[in-house]
């Protein structure tokens, strides 16, 4: 197919081509099925990412001519059967997508997208539409127990970027998920954190680990109980602004020795109108810059799952972990191509979800794919205003000046560039 002139509404899908190659994306890809440069299995991870990147579950359903520019940015002359997804994600266990997940870490920690020294923590739970018999657990209090798969994600603030990713089913207690989740954080990081958590993480069990690890400190809101109430009305308050004042003493669980820093606050101006939260830490920053500076950027990681959920996070038709695993990691890597690509796009166009930048730049997008020599020329048709062209016509010069081989190796080594009319 590579010989003739190949016209389709995919060609937006060849910008993430790339930024695969700045990750080293199809060497983690080879590592992970054990292939080489003309096995298929590597290129069938691939054709997976890519679907990811377009909010897609399955391109493959829609077997039509508009999808040849989509398989052949793959490698591909055809596209892949469920059976073949199937067998591909079957035939590695969890703990290899485990290894391709901190690989790829290790890979975005050398292009920059870890910064600063706060991550955020938290579970992400799907709603399955498993047939199995299984636990169920409620997403919100209020709400019905259901069906559902664990994730567990750790977060870097300041760039919003994800580091690492476990998961489990209902069954696993969220703090044996969590210390598997930071010890993998650690490998990728390989520096001592500040960990903030919510109430999930709030258990003697996490607390004294962390406490206990030289990698981590922690920052955790606490569970309400009636000693707890009790104990944070009792403190003397050194108000910072009208209506906030702070507090803190130290704790400890009932039946252990081990020693905590409870940290309180007091909202409202009225004694009859305080409202009061606590949080426990084992950092030595001041009480102050934790709740008022540092508390806050936990929302962050929730912000990430609001922008990026479609990207595959947000489905769960299966409860089998080796296949749900292999699947959530080659996602994950679709997110980190689609970020780097969005950092690339104009002004306020950056700030686009994953859906809304699958659907407006890599789904959508008119032109044509043909060979010239070494190289495979897409053009783009009403060039899109979302990107600067600047960034992708003689691409090979790009990546060389960058010490990256400008030749693909999914596609035969090939060479890719752009033109824009």
């Amino acid at each position: 197919m590579l010989a003739q002139k190949v016209s389709g509404t995919c060609a937006g899908v060849w910008l993430l081509v790339p930024e695969l190659l700045r990750l080293g994306v199809w060497d983690l890809l080879k590592g992970w099925t054990r292939g080489s440069d003309i096995d298929f299995e590597p290129r069938i991870a691939l054709q997976l990412i890519n679907e990811s990147a377009l909010c897609i579950n399955r391109v493959r359903k829609k077997n039509s001519l508009n999808h040849q520019g989509f398989q052949l940015a793959n490698g591909m002359g055809r596209l892949i059967t469920d059976e073949q997804v199937h067998l591909v994600l079957n035939n590695h266990k969890m703990e290899e997508a485990q290894e391709l997940l901190v690989n790829l870490g290790y890979q975005r920690q050398l292009c920059g997208h870890y910064k600063g020294d706060i991550v955020a923590i938290d579970p992400h739970r799907m709603i399955s539409a498993s047939k199995r018999v299984m636990a169920k657990k409620k997403k919100v209090a209020d709400s019905p127990s259901e069906k559902m798969l664990q994730t567990y994600f750790s977060l870097c603030t300041r760039t919003g970027q994800p580091i690492m990713v476990r998961m489990a089913s209902t069954g696993m207690p969220t703090t044996i998920a969590t210390k598997q989740l930071l010890l993998d954080t650690e490998r990728i990081l390989k520096k001592k954190t500040l960990l903030i958590a919510d109430k999930e993480h709030f258990t003697i069990d996490l607390l004294t680990w962390v406490k206990q690890h030289y990698g981590f400190d922690i920052l955790v809101p606490v569970l309400m109980t009636e000693k707890i109430k009790m104990l944070i009305k009792t403190l003397t308050y050194t108000p910072l602004w009208p209506g906030y004042a702070i507090a803190e003493t130290c704790f400890c669980f009932n039946g252990s020795k081990e020693v905590f820093r409870l940290i309180a606050q007091r909202s409202g101006e009225i004694i009859t109108q305080y409202s009061y939260n606590a949080f426990i830490t084992t950092s030595r920053k001041s009480a102050q810059q934790l709740l008022t500076e540092i508390y806050d950027q936990r929302w962050n990681i929730e912000e990430f799952f609001r922008f990026e959920n479609e990207l595959g996070m947000n489905r769960a038709s299966t409860l089998n972990l080796n296949i749900r695993y292999g699947k959530l990691a080659l996602s994950m890597i679709a997110q980190a191509a689609t970020h780097q690509l969005r950092r690339k796009l104009k002004n306020d166009y950056q700030k686009w979800d994953a859906k809304h930048l699958a659907t407006e730049v890599l789904a959508w997008a008119d032109g044509d794919i043909r060979v010239k020599d070494d190289t495979i020329i897409v053009t783009f048709y009403h060039a899109p205003k979302h990107i600067n062209p600047s960034d992708y016509m003689h691409l090979p010069r790009i990546l060389e000046k960058e010490n990256i081989d400008p030749r693909i190796p999914w596609l035969y080594d090939f060479k890719l560039d752009f033109q824009f009319k």
